[in-house]
């Protein structure tokens, strides 16, 4: 009759090398405080964007909600005739660059809070 080991092979055991069940839980609540805490300063945090050489800025915080747009009134020659479309095109490229810029510094501060989590969960879980 065969003799069964105890003590190492279940779920949070010292040598089935997943990490403490209680440790593991402790870590995931403090990472879900720090990510609450982030979302809230993105959205207090700014991020400018300028486009055609200053004409269009466009200020935007980090949960994509515009704050401001601002157009140079040098940058736009309204005695050509094509300056409505001109300054269209400028505010949807500055909007879109600002979202793009937004989204980008969002899921940096993301991933710098959650990136220890796959060191932290056996392999094919995250």
């Amino acid at each position: 009759m065969a003799k069964r080991r105890h003590g190492g092979s279940g779920f949070g055991g010292p040598a089935g090398g997943m990490p403490n069940q209680a440790a593991l839980m402790r870590q995931i609540q403090k990472m879900q405080e720090e990510m609450e805490a982030a979302q809230a300063a993105l959205g207090e945090e700014t991020l400018e964007v300028s486009v055609g050489g200053g004409a269009v800025t466009v200020v935007i915080t980090g949960h994509q909600q515009v704050r401001s747009i601002t157009i140079s009134p040098d940058a736009i020659d309204t005695t050509d005739e094509e300056w409505l479309t001109d300054l269209q095109d400028l505010l949807v490229a500055a909007v879109n660059q600002a979202i793009e810029k937004s989204q980008a510094y969002a899921a940096e501060k993301m991933q710098s809070i959650t990136g220890g989590l796959q060191s932290m969960l056996p392999g094919g879980l995250f």
